[in-house]
């Protein structure tokens, strides 16, 4: 639930805080955000087979049929959901969430709303009973995905004071990628959970600039664990939030220190959103993501890098190419920066020679196929002969007929 410094690696020891994702590594520690050229790296060997983003997970899926009830229910639930189904709340409809009251509240209305505060006791166990987590006082932001999916969704619907059990599918849990060492993929979870208080959230215009980065770190680094599940949707939410606090108007004056974090911050989670929308293949987002930060750092690598990528996913070889070499020049020995380029300026060759040959399909001159690029100093080679031709007759008639009516004048 709180989140992991640094962009964590996929399969990272241990876990940070309250314990809801893997903490930092050494390594994972320098790395900026989920953009890092070590991430990169990974990506570009997955490279040749295309991401197949169809089977991401949507947040809920209402219409899914109603999954069978787990025997383990009736074992730490102290009841049987199938048996008593008065008691079992399906959150979503599918089954695949559910929530039974144990100790009642103090009322409906005193439920909390999203955007406040909420703290809640929180124990956490396997299908098997093994206890995964536990913590007395775990304070997060109610709808801001700072938790598990079925924390948030489920708090929402706690009274004060009251304690439930939630029974949740994977899903809304930590997927199909588990968390190491204590979460294996694809496990169920069942959640004791207490509301303890609800308040509403601080003013961002109050806040110190300290506070300010501190709280903006936290839903960078939310982005971060959502981006290594591959939920990149989750992953921009969270990075949008962080901009949001970063960009709101203050009423408190910041040192030139604070100033700086604050500008870092902006710069780490704009090349994580470009980073995530690159994933979901939303190219002019993305591209937009890259030139902010271009605007405070004009040699930021990384974002150089995300809009030649961009770019050449948009076909824009002849203008992506030379912000690669941009890039490249800055740091000679990245290798992934150097295999991007090699792979582009090979496209651009093969796009220029479908073209040439497209070209002189249309002159309908075989041998013409090299006269573009001899021509190109003394007139633009994309102008077919036909069309220049047929220019100057047109030309040359209208000049005729002008001298005939001027003589019969």
């Amino acid at each position: 639930m709180a989140s992991s410094g640094e962009e964590p690696k996929s399969g990272s020891p241990g876990r940070a805080g309250t314990g809801t994702q893997p903490a930092p590594t050494g390594d994972a520690a320098q790395l900026d955000t989920a953009e890092d050229f070590e991430v990169l790296e990974e990506e570009e060997e997955e490279e040749e087979e295309e991401e197949d983003l169809s089977e991401l997970p949507p947040l809920e899926d209402v219409g899914r049929p109603p999954a069978p009830p787990r025997e383990d229910t009736r074992e730490q639930g102290g009841g049987d959901a199938a048996e008593d189904p008065q008691e079992w709340l399906d959150v979503l409809g599918s089954g695949l969430l559910k929530k039974k009251t144990l100790v009642p509240g103090q009322g409906v209305d005193t439920r909390p709303r999203k955007g406040q505060d909420v703290t809640i006791r929180l124990k956490a166990t396997l299908e098997d009973g093994a206890v995964v987590e536990e913590n007395p006082a775990l304070t997060f932001t109610l709808g801001d995905c700072d938790v598990l999916q079925a924390l948030d969704l489920c708090v929402q619907l706690l009274e004060m004071g009251e304690t439930a059990l939630i029974v949740s599918d994977a899903k809304y849990c930590y997927g199909a990628q588990g968390r190491s060492p204590d979460i294996p993929p694809n496990a169920a979870l069942t959640l004791e959970v207490e509301l303890l208080a609800a308040r509403d959230a601080p003013d961002l215009e109050l806040l110190s600039g300290k506070e300010k980065v501190e709280l903006a770190n936290r839903k960078r680094e939310r982005g971060n664990f959502f981006y290594q599940q591959a939920d990149y949707v989750l992953a921009i939410n969270s990075y949008d939030i962080a901009l949001k606090v970063i960009g709101s108007s203050s009423k408190v004056d910041f040192s030139p220190d604070e100033e700086a974090e604050l500008l870092d911050v902006k710069v780490k989670c704009l090349n994580n959103l470009a980073a995530s929308q690159l994933k979901l293949d939303h190219y002019e987002a993305a591209l937009k993501s890259c030139n902010l930060v271009l605007e405070h750092q004009p040699g930021n690598i990384k974002a150089l890098f995300r809009k030649g990528k961009v770019l050449a996913q948009q076909g824009e070889y002849r203008e992506a190419i030379p912000i690669l070499k941009a890039a490249l020049k800055l740091e000679p020995s990245n290798k992934t920066i150097h295999a991007e380029l090699s792979k582009l300026v090979k496209k651009h060759a093969d796009q220029k020679n479908v073209e040439t040959e497209m070209y002189r399909k249309m002159l309908g001159n075989p041998s013409a196929a090299s006269a573009p690029g001899k021509c190109k100093d003394k007139l633009p080679w994309s102008i077919p002969w036909k069309w220049l031709f047929g220019a100057t007759a047109i030309a040359l008639g209208g000049v005729a007929l002008s001298v005939v009516i001027a003589a019969r004048n």
